[in-house]
């Protein structure tokens, strides 16, 4: 039986329909065969019709196919239709682990827009290897979690011209004021996330059981709260940080002789009271998650503890076409001839910008991964397994792919 080109699962909700509508946008472009995937035929019907409305011509969705996470099989079957599953369906902590079974046992890529490090790191524990033996890819946080941070620091890399030793990144984001900035599902993950944080280092230690080789000059922590490029920053409290050294590791593990890259990574605030609440609000989610009761009230009442940035049906149009973000990654190493003996001696700046980057953004990075194991599958490394984009992607056209949707790296001048 041919296979489609790709299957999007979780077409239903809310970054499902993006991507659907997405999807329809690009496959003339690429040539590509798809279908959609969900648990009900009717709702799935509509995700369809309104995205014939949305870009007002017919689509060419080849099919729909009905899979439920909860029954295997159905998702084995949808996963052997397909060359590619990307899944949109989470928190991935409860839904996603079927679907990577799934595809590996089809033989059948994956890719997904989690941002949930627990997850992530869980299924490169339990099913790398059979991943590989597969001779498939399983990436994951291919959206605004993390292809912004992990694939500017691959064009960083590609642009520095010299031994790049470390990379401090930065996050800016303006959007219009009102209630209802990010959708439901995106702070089910947060809390979800917040709550088994502590997983993560038992996790880290069986996967990675002996550290990185210690690289001079370490890369030091800045205080919680500081000021740099006219603004006041804290730490970035999503994935990235994760997802990048998990690349790093990884291009270790495949070279021996490649230098592991120090990297952290920030929130950019214009002003100190804005980072003084950011940090509070996470002191209070911290603490609410402790408690089976208080956690409980947050995933209840998201309006009320989010003061209006979290509604169960998501953000506006308006909200999401207008909302900006930027990526300043600072990378700091020696020019070309320079001893690595001597202090770093080289600074270069690049920016990753966009507009809308929960879905518009996100959609764009998670299919274009997709369309680029399709399409350059020889420019990837050989074997498969559980990897991040900056690992997968970094010898690829993805990043000029990109930048044809929008998705802009550049390099700029900035005050270190």
């Amino acid at each position: 039986m041919t296979r489609l080109d790709l299957v999007i699962f979780g077409a239903t909700g809310f970054t499902g329909k993006h991507a659907v509508v997405e999807m329809a946008r690009m496959s003339s472009k690429y040539q590509l065969s798809w279908a959609i995937a969900g648990r009900s035929q009717s709702k799935l019907e509509d995700v369809l019709r309104d995205a014939r409305r949305i870009i007002g011509e017919e689509i060419s969705c080849a099919k729909i196919i009905i899979a439920d996470v909860k029954d295997a099989q159905s998702l084995r079957d949808m996963c052997s239709q397909a060359r590619v599953v990307v899944s949109c369906c989470g928190p991935y902590r409860f839904y996603g682990e079927p679907v990577v079974r799934a595809a590996i046992d089809a033989q059948t890529h994956y890719v997904d827009v989690s941002g949930e490090p627990q997850f992530i790191e869980t299924m490169q524990l339990k099913y790398d290897a059979q991943a590989r033996e597969a001779g498939v890819f399983v990436i994951s946080a291919c959206g605004f979690d993390s292809i912004p941070n992990d694939l500017g620091v691959v064009f960083l890399e590609q642009n520095f011209e010299g031994t790049l030793n470390s990379v401090e990144s930065y996050l800016s984001a303006s959007g219009p004021k009102g209630s209802g900035a990010i959708n439901y599902g995106t702070w089910e993950s947060l809390i979800y996330g917040i709550t088994y944080l502590g997983e993560l280092p038992e996790l880290r230690k069986k996967i990675y059981p002996e550290p990185m080789p210690e690289c001079e000059p370490k890369l030091k922590r800045r205080w919680c709260l500081h000021r740099r490029l006219g603004g006041w920053c804290v730490p970035f409290p999503g994935a990235d940080a994760s997802v990048l050294h998990r690349s790093q590791r990884a291009r270790r593990g495949a070279d021996p002789r490649h230098r592991p890259l120090r990297v952290r990574t920030y929130v950019r605030l214009p002003a100190l009271l804005h980072a003084l609440a950011l940090l509070l609000a996470a002191l209070i989610l911290y603490v609410m998650t402790r408690s089976r009761c208080t956690r409980w009230l947050l995933l209840k009442y998201p309006r009320l503890f989010s003061l209006g940035y979290i509604t169960a049906e998501g953000p506006s149009e308006e909200v999401i076409c207008n909302t900006t973000f930027s990526f300043h990654l600072l990378g700091e190493g020696w020019g070309p001839g320079t001893s690595l003996d001597a202090a770093p001696d080289k600074q270069l700046a690049v920016r990753v910008s966009g507009v809308n980057p929960g879905y518009g953004a996100t959609v764009v990075a998670l299919l274009l991964s997709a369309v680029t194991i399709l399409s350059e599958r020889d420019r990837m490394p050989p074997l498969g397994g559980v990897v991040t984009a900056g690992f997968a992607f970094r010898n690829t056209n993805i990043i000029k792919h990109l930048q044809e949707h929008n998705l802009k790296f550049e390099i700029v001048s900035v005050d270190f």
